[in-house]
């Protein structure tokens, strides 16, 4: 009990420590509006926030977002397959790697992912 609570007073101790080192340490530049305000989707930030959203930009993200998940989903499934093969386990695969095939034949048929017409 009391080495789990020295230790959580260290580690508490030592991030205010290196916290406070890189507040004081850190430049102190010259506000300026374009470096200090944020960019986010090709927006300017300092003007409306009620212009209309651009939505090729957001079916576009949505597709990278199915695909970069499409990943995570496959990677475990590869790297067992490494150690066993299993045909259930080959045939999850292809009907996986089929349905996104067939949406991404969809969505190329759509013109979703033609940014400029």
């Amino acid at each position: 009990m009391l080495g789990s609570l020295i230790s959580s007073f260290i580690a508490l101790a030592l991030s205010c420590v290196v916290m406070g080192l890189g507040w004081a340490l850190a430049k102190r530049a010259i506000s300026d509006r374009e470096k200090s305000s944020p960019f986010e989707c090709g927006f300017d930030p300092i003007k409306s926030a009620r212009l209309p959203f651009s939505l090729r930009f957001f079916l576009l993200a949505i597709i990278f977002l199915i695909f970069d998940v499409e990943i995570v989903l496959l990677f475990p499934i590869l790297v067992s397959m490494t150690s066993s093969f299993s045909l259930a386990l080959m045939v999850s695969l292809f009907t996986f790697l089929i349905i996104l095939i067939v949406g991404l034949f969809h969505e190329w048929n759509e013109g979703s992912l033609d940014w400029a017409q």
